[in-house]
């Protein structure tokens, strides 16, 4: 007999590219323009009209303590009867639960949203077509007096990201202010957000650009594609060419803050003993270690915001989570999707990471609780260990205790 799905795994009926926390903030400003919105809805001067998969979904009601994340995915063109789709599923920490269905479903018709990308204010989540990029924005409306989340195409046309092509890599820097995009055909763009004025445009970046990200600060942007090169974001000059390994494929890369407060640059690699993490000095550029991590490959990969720890997912389906720090993996979920990890991304506050599969699964693995628990288990070992000596103490035994001694003969 199969195993119940646990309830903070569900099936969307839609293979997923991408996946992402939806911002707390975003939905706060939202409600907070609830009312206009509805306005402007009515005097025809909002964006574009919701999809029609929308009017089919159960209402679900919006607060400021709610969380959300996005996913999309599909079956791409043809006549697979698999539709593309952009998709919120809400989570409950406290229930630790999924939703059974999407809170809110946008359809694409026959374009297959492959990458994707959500603003860390909440203005938006940008998705990338096989031909241009386009902006989506949520939707707070009245049903029968109750709120419904929902999503629609904003109006605002991404003029700059219009007919180049599938970018797959899309990336906000911390402050919402740039926006980075690698197409399929190696061109690498910076946009200056929300304007969409280019301030780095370079054709031949790579031969075809597969990750992007920007660092803490936003001085520089690292690319990979073959080859992991770093960027001067304001000079739009490349500083520097990480070497590879003999047997290595690059396959992902993230800047981050180590404990001391430094700048490292971490790179998922494929290597002919399994997937491995690198570590580079973000001031040398120097390689700085190397660790095995597991012996399947790394498909997905991402960085907490905090620095503190990192995720892998697999090809046999597995997440693992990892201290970054002494690079041990923390926590390993066996089998967490059923098909390879496509994406995976962290809650803001680092105790949760989402991942999605080609499986047509999104899954919130919680680290909150790992955490917790080791704690506890010093607590608990440290008051029995007090509660031995006072017991030892109170009945006057304690300075007749001696360890034990063994002879050598």
């Amino acid at each position: 007999m199969e195993a119940p799905e646990p309830s903070n795994s569900r099936k969307y009926g839609v293979p997923f590219y991408a996946a992402a926390w939806v911002p707390s903030i975003s939905l706060k400003s939202e409600q907070e323009s609830l009312e206009s919105e509805i306005d402007r809805d009515q005097s025809g001067d909002g964006d574009g009209d919701v999809s029609a998969d929308d009017k089919t979904l159960p209402s679900h009601p919006t607060t400021a303590v709610n969380y959300y994340v996005a996913a999309a995915g599909g079956g791409g063109e043809g006549r697979s009867g698999i539709s593309n789709a952009l998709i919120l599923a809400h989570f409950d920490f406290e229930s630790r639960s999924l939703s059974d269905q999407p809170v809110a479903k946008y359809g694409t018709g026959s374009d297959l949203p492959y990458r994707m990308a959500v603003h860390p204010a909440g203005d938006g989540i940008i998705c990338s077509f096989p031909k241009s990029c386009s902006l989506f924005k949520l939707d707070i409306k009245k049903d029968d007096g109750d709120q419904k989340l929902g999503l629609k195409l904003s109006q605002k046309v991404l003029s700059q990201l219009d007919d180049v092509g599938l970018q797959l890599a899309l990336k906000f820097n911390n402050e919402g202010s740039l926006l980075a995009t690698g197409g399929e055909d190696g061109n690498l763009r910076v946009f200056k957000w929300p304007s969409l004025d280019i301030i780095l445009n370079e054709p031949n970046a790579h031969s075809t650009v597969k990750d992007l990200d920007f660092s803490p600060d936003g001085k520089y942007l690292v690319s990979l594609g073959g080859p992991c090169r770093v960027w001067d974001v304001t000079s739009s000059t490349v500083v520097t060419a990480l070497p590879k390994g003999n047997d290595e494929v690059f396959v992902s890369c993230r800047f981050s803050l180590a404990n001391n407060g430094n700048m490292v640059l971490y790179t998922a690699t494929v290597t002919g003993k399994g997937g491995a993490i690198v570590t580079w000095d973000a001031t040398t550029w120097r390689r700085v270690a190397s660790k095995l991590i597991t012996r399947d490959n790394i498909t997905a990969f991402n960085v907490s915001a905090n620095g503190k720890l990192l995720a892998c997912g697999t090809t046999q389906g597995d997440v693992l989570i990892i201290n970054s720090t002494s690079m041990r993996v923390q926590k390993i979920v066996k089998k967490a999707h059923i098909g390879f990890v496509t994406a995976m991304s962290f809650f803001h506050d680092s105790r949760a990471l989402v991942s999605a599969s080609m499986d047509s699964s999104v899954r919130v693995t919680l680290i909150e609780e790992e955490q917790k628990n080791g704690m506890n288990l010093w607590v608990i070992i440290f008051i029995l260990l007090i509660a031995v000596a006072a017991y030892l103490i109170k009945n006057g035994k304690f300075d007749k205790f001696e360890l034990p001694t063994f002879s050598s003969g």
